[in-house]
């Protein structure tokens, strides 16, 4: 069962609004995401880079890391912040092409591209990754 936190209680003392779900795969962090950020509105641009990135970071939890162990969206101030928590302790890599035009292996340098990135190891625990996307004002 997935809970949320809309953060509401926050939302009055200026503190970060944010959610925790634990999200089975990554159309329901999407939707998730989606739901949560409606209430924090931002450019359609915006919204689709976090939407890619949530997706591209827990469909990366679910293939290579032994699933989403957590998973958290935060707003604050000038950003969208992006948590997601697996089973691994291996750090994610880009895999290399060579020019050649293969399946798979887009998705972490596409998450560099659009946002400022942060792992975490954890040991045995696993690892955290957290994608920040700057969030322009209204």
């Amino acid at each position: 069962m997935t809970t949320v936190d809309d953060g509401a209680d926050n939302a009055v003392t200026g503190a970060p609004v944010w959610f925790d779900a634990r999200p089975a795969d990554a159309a329901e962090a999407r939707a998730l995401t989606r739901a949560f950020l409606a209430g924090h509105p931002a450019p359609d641009r915006t919204l689709g880079d976090v939407l890619l990135v949530v997706s591209e970071l827990v469909t990366n939890a679910l293939r290579h890391a032994g699933g989403v162990t957590a998973f958290r969206v935060a707003v604050r101030s000038g950003a969208v912040e992006i948590v997601v928590q697996d089973a691994s302790p291996v750090p994610p890599v880009a895999r290399e092409h060579r020019g050649q035009w293969l399946p798979g292996g887009y998705g972490w340098p596409l998450v560099n591209r659009l946002a400022e990135v942060t792992v975490v190891p954890l040991g045995e625990d696993g690892k955290i990754v957290r994608a920040s996307l700057r969030r322009p004002g209204p």
